[in-house]
């Protein structure tokens, strides 16, 4: 395992000395290369897909079909043209003393990223990682074992046509002790990043002793009060529940005003049926849906509130104003996204501002939490803390700051 992580280190330094000219070909080098072997990608991909149930919410996270494949590389060529984060001088000045320093963009060096399900990850991460003059280590989960080590293979064909060590992105088996191992390699790795579940967040969190950015966990509410147009509400709530269920942008839990809650879900329950929506609804939510003869419907537990679904399931809740649906996000999110429908500004800018998350929305859904969708290009994943990165992890946060000091020979 050590040899990995040496080897890595050292191709870091290779990364690291690249012009932003070569970094771009490179990518436009790998992307070709993913079109071209769309169909082998598939097969690939096939061998993992054959081991999972496709009831599995992760079941879609892990397929690669002919759009999500070219998605790939549209992405690496956006990736490409980005500005080069690295050299970007931050501040310039000479001091009194007569030495001129600078604070410049810095790469990281090597990025550790432990992730489960989704192969697209791969390439998003090896594509920030390698514009941003990082190496990466990465550790996909076992789920996606035949189509991240096909991915990886390519990479490492366009590094080693650039005289690159293909160490420079390396995968890591899916063994777990692979996982022990990486976390406790601060020698040679400067950050981690989780990007899954919550159960994986915490494991990291817990057991590394490298520098950890956290990931992934999207535990998401709209909140629907009294002023809002119901329409735009149950359209929003659709969007946010069905259009991908097992992304970390997706809607967990509606909050519902009281004052509109026996207009509002009629609204919804035809357009949630088609997709088999389970809703788990608190007592005063259940008798509305009960009412008009829902399909899917059960009793939600205290513990349907705070949980991240990634399914077409959803838990709903009937509050009384804002006060209680502010009190029920700060006790419930995770921080992710938060959405509030109202025609109301001033209460608007008053969820805007008191509620704790990375994105805020107002009459807008949620899913629009993504690198991709801000024009930051690809993202490792969506930060829930608060140092270093918020929101999008995207290109520009995979640099750190080196402070550079020229002199004619001053001492102190």
């Amino acid at each position: 395992m050590e040899e990995i992580f040496i080897n890595c280190r050292k191709a870091s330094k290779n990364v690291a000395a690249l012009s932003s000219d070569i970094k771009t070909e490179i990518l436009n080098s790998l992307a070709s290369k993913i079109e071209q072997a769309t169909e082998k990608i598939k097969i690939e991909n096939k061998k993992d897909l054959d081991r999972m149930d496709k009831a599995d919410p992760k079941y879609d996270r892990l397929l690669l079909n002919d759009n999500r494949i070219q998605g790939l590389a549209t992405s690496l060529r956006n990736v490409a043209v980005l500005k080069d984060p690295v050299g970007v001088v931050f501040l310039q000045r000479t001091l009194p003393n007569g030495l001129k320093l600078q604070k410049v963009a810095n790469p990281l060096g090597v990025v550790g990223i432990i992730y489960e399900s989704r192969p697209n990850v791969t390439i998003d991460v090896a594509s920030l990682c390698l514009r941003s003059g990082n190496a990466a280590i990465l550790k996909g989960g076992k789920e996606a074992h035949f189509s991240n080590s096909y991915l990886v293979s390519l990479i490492h064909e366009v590094l080693q046509e650039f005289n690159i060590p293909k160490e420079a992105v390396s995968l890591l088996p899916t063994d777990r002790t692979y996982t022990q191992a990486l976390l406790k390699s601060e020698k040679y790795v400067d950050v981690i990043i989780p990007r899954g579940s919550a159960g994986l967040i915490n494991y990291v969190r817990n057991n590394s002793s490298i520098p950890t950015i956290e990931t992934g966990a999207g535990v998401c509410h709209t909140y629907v009060e009294k002023t809002a147009d119901l329409e735009m509400a149950a359209r929003i709530i659709v969007n946010a529940k069905v259009t991908r269920p097992s992304v970390c942008n997706s809607l967990d839990t509606a909050l519902i005003d009281h004052e509109v809650a026996e207009d509002l879900i009629p609204l919804l329950l035809e357009r949630l049926a088609q997709s088999n929506v389970e809703i788990f609804a608190d007592e005063t939510s259940h008798a509305f849906f009960e009412k008009n003869n829902y399909p899917f419907l059960k009793n939600a537990s205290p513990e349907d509130f705070g949980r991240e679904w990634l399914d077409f399931k959803a838990s709903v809740k009937i509050v009384n104003g804002i006060d209680e649906a502010l009190a029920h996000i700060e006790e419930h999110s995770s921080r992710h996204s938060e959405a509030i429908i109202t025609s109301d500004s001033t209460l608007a800018e008053r969820f805007i501002n008191e509620v704790d998350a990375a994105a805020v929305y107002h009459n807008a859904s949620t899913r629009f939490t993504d690198g991709e969708e801000f024009g930051l290009g690809a993202e490792i994943g969506i930060s829930t803390q608060k140092l270093h990165a918020r929101g999008p992890f995207a290109l520009e946060k995979l640099v750190t700051e080196k402070w550079i000091l020229r002199g004619t020979g001053q001492i102190r």
